[in-house]
């Protein structure tokens, strides 16, 4: 199955905080419209964005724990339902968003992730 890393702490607001769009670059768009009607997996990347933190707490007024920030593994799954270019959602900020639904938390999966879209049982199997 497909994975996508995001960094936290926006990992962790598409399963807690209501994010429904992922903001990348119209080259990523393209690549995404692909999967379409498909559920993918959301790998949190082991950089923490510090300044998302305070931009999020301070715009959304959703308090993170810092602490409890997992790092470094899929946390959960996500269907893939549009790529757009404009969006309503107060989490569209970019180029180009991909459109997320049905956001499922599953046990954290330790595994690297990579640039883009991967095949996560590749990544991980070539991690052990």
């Amino acid at each position: 199955m497909k994975a996508l890393s995001v960094q936290q702490p926006w990992a962790w607001a598409i399963f807690h905080a209501g994010k429904d769009v992922e903001n990348r670059s119209e080259n990523m768009g393209v690549r995404a419209r692909k999967l379409i009607g498909q559920t993918i997996f959301i790998h949190a990347g082991k950089t923490l964005d510090t300044e998302a933190i305070e931009e999020i707490e301070e715009d959304f007024g959703i308090r993170i724990p810092r602490k409890e920030l997992l790092r470094g593994g899929v946390i959960g799954t996500v269907k893939v339902v549009d790529v757009v270019f404009d969006h309503a959602s107060d989490w569209f900020d970019g180029e180009c968003g991909i459109v997320l639904a049905n956001p499922r938390r599953v046990q954290f999966q330790p595994g690297r992730g990579q640039l883009g879209f991967f095949e996560w049982e590749k990544a991980r199997l070539a991690n052990l």
